[in-house]
């Protein structure tokens, strides 16, 4: 007979948890976030408390971002370990649903425990519960379901000896990896339960390397070997693979030129002669001039999204073809791509061989010079006069006191695409972009749990005002924590981002800068005060010359340092990118929307179906 201790569902829960270990020997699950309200205090809260030197607890400010810390310190660490993030029910719960929509996305790991109504439903309706009048088996968690990889509910204690194990499954599957829900009954937590012992021993979860079935590496090369132009577009599956020296043996021994996307940015140093640089409607002309001619697509690791694709418009050859290299199924068969289903590292490998002394003829990469003639001055600093800085000039501030330890990191608003375009990525990891979701608020989050992951990095966090405002709080958490990284704060005065975009769709400038919206002449927001208020230093800078010396500085701080500069909302990068499929009134009292109309669907006749 086996031996069993007793212990509460929410022990054994933090203890299993506990116990879960990388190939390294290191936990794989790095700490736990947590927001304790009623309906986990008690239970997880008690566990929590028990298990602290084996499993730390951090107390975020918000359970959104909170949950964005956590995943970014697994998107860092390429998946290879991640957090868990526990809140009551109600509310709190409700607050991680953003957050799990992001990991979902971008195919990365985080164990979200919310609290859940009572099992047994003896004080039904309790506090913050939501009642459904035509199913009584349903809470605020199963908003949860169509955001995770994996979701059970916990209405025994029992039921955590196969909805543990399978979360973890799900978290370190390179296929299925992505946020799993345990929705954790409230009165279960505390009950008790006689478990084997053996549950609790430690485990190893060895990342699986998906070998190509043989087959389809002989059908992809021989398109390959019959192509005349074709392009690697390198995307996130290549950093979380590991197969970022695999992917520059690969181009170099086959002479064929490397776009990057978003997430794909840095897999290639950027002044590599194959690296063609950004891809897409964020992309430069390097990239994608090829792109628009190439005859085969070699996706590695990317899915393909419209930003990439130039809403499936880019890739103009008429003959093209497309090869998708990617562990996940679902992914690789995208828009009848030819799939090559295998770990990319791996596949890379395989497939090399199969090509065997396959070289390209001719410069396959042309040029850089001229794109970067181009784009280079932009971010330059300004000479003299009263103008306000641009976001590039403020990218080539930070880019020209950014060394090798630097991590670049962003979300949302109008940094993504400058970024993509004009920073110089030296080396895989130096690039930290979530786009999947492009979530207003990851920003500063984001950046304590790059910290957390890679302590000796040198953070540096770009955010416009608009998403400072959807989500600070965790500046107090890295303040208190004692965190250092570096935000800077770049305020335009609204979301100047789309602003651009309603005016390039017709619109009239509408409720985006606040010089536009109601009242907003009455904003006068001082964020550097705001910072220093939740415990950061900070400084507010009136020039590209001060911006630069007040980064000078950032080595010495301790704790989170924000440096806010105002800047002008309208320019942007103006070459390089492609059109994005962004629908347009098709009737409008406005000439500017009719005209916008009429130009939509003139591009829209460039998007192909195939």
């Amino acid at each position: 007979m086996s031996k069993t201790i007793r212990l509460t569902a929410a022990q054994a829960m933090v203890r299993y948890v506990a116990a879960q270990l990388t190939e390294d020997g290191e936990p794989f699950i790095a700490g736990c976030w947590a927001i304790f309200g009623h309906g986990n205090v008690a239970g997880i809260g008690e566990a929590l408390y028990a298990s602290r030197d084996a499993l730390p607890t951090y107390r975020g400010q918000n359970e959104q971002t909170m949950a964005h810390a956590a995943i970014a310190c697994s998107k860092q660490l390429r998946r290879k370990r991640a957090m868990m993030v526990t809140s009551s029910i109600g509310p709190g719960a409700l607050n991680m649903v953003t957050a799990a929509g992001l990991a979902h996305v971008n195919r990365l790991p985080v164990l979200l425990v919310p609290g859940d109504v009572f099992a047994n439903r003896g004080p039904d309706p309790v506090l913050q519960q939501i009642e459904d009048f035509g199913d009584g088996t349903v809470s605020v968690n199963d908003a949860f379901k169509p955001v995770s990889r994996y979701f059970d509910r916990i209405t025994r204690p029992e039921q955590l000896l196969t909805a543990l194990p399978r979360a973890f499954r799900t978290m370190t599957d390179p296929a299925d990896c992505g946020p799993v829900t345990l929705s954790f009954c409230q009165d279960v937590q505390a009950e008790a339960y006689d478990y084997p012992v053996a549950f609790f021993e430690p485990k190893v979860w060895y990342q699986r390397r998906i070998r190509p079935d043989r087959g389809e590496v002989s059908r992809v090369a021989e398109v390959l070997k019959g192509a005349k132009w074709p392009v690697i577009v390198a995307g996130g599956g290549v950093h979380y693979s590991g197969a970022t020296e695999a992917l520059m043996a690969f181009a170099e021994a086959h002479n064929i030129p490397v776009a990057e996307t978003q997430a794909g940015k840095s897999a290639l140093p950027w002044d590599n002669p194959l690296n063609l640089g950004p891809i897409g409607v964020t992309g430069g002309e390097p990239a994608n001039d090829v792109c628009a001619k190439a005859d085969v697509v070699f996706g590695v690791g990317t899915r393909f999204q419209d930003f990439t694709t130039g809403s499936w418009g880019l890739f103009a050859h008429a003959d093209r073809k497309i090869i998708s290299l990617n562990v996940a199924a679902y992914d690789a068969v995208k828009h009848g791509a030819m799939p090559l289903m295998a770990d990319a590292r791996v596949g890379l490998e395989e497939l090399g061989e199969a090509l065997g002394q396959l070289c390209f003829d001719g410069e396959a990469a042309p040029s850089k010079s001229d794109w970067f003639s181009k784009v280079d001055p932009l971010t330059d600093a300004p000479g003299e006069g009263n103008a306000l800085p641009t976001d590039m000039q403020v990218i080539g501030a930070v880019q020209r006191a950014a060394n090798d330890n630097t991590v670049a990191m962003c979300a949302a608003g109008t940094m993504p695409g400058e970024l993509h375009k004009l920073w110089k990525a030296g080396r895989p990891g130096s690039y930290h972009m979530e786009y999947g979701f492009s979530c207003m608020g990851y920003e500063i989050a984001g950046a304590m749990g790059i910290k957390m992951a890679e302590p000796e990095r040198d953070v540096i966090c770009f955010t416009g005002d608009g998403t400072y405002m959807m989500a600070n709080s965790e500046m107090a958490t890295a303040a208190m924590m004692g965190i250092s990284f570096t935000v800077v704060v770049t305020d335009n005065r609204g979301y100047g981002c789309i602003n651009r975009l309603q005016m390039a769709a017709g619109g009239a400038e509408f409720n985006n800068l606040l010089d536009h919206a109601i009242g907003g002449e009455n904003s006068n927001i001082d964020f550097a005060k705001h910072a220093e208020a939740m415990g950061a230093t900070s400084v507010k800078v009136g020039s590209i010359a001060e911006l630069e010396e007040a980064l000078a500085k950032r080595d010495s701080i301790k704790g989170p340092y924000v440096v806010v500069i105002d800047t002008d909302p309208n320019p942007s990068t103006e070459p390089g990118g492609t059109w994005w499929d962004v629908g347009v009134p098709e009737v409008s009292e406005r000439t500017q929307v009719n005209a916008a109309h009429k130009k939509y669907i003139e591009n829209k006749q460039t998007q192909r179906a195939d």
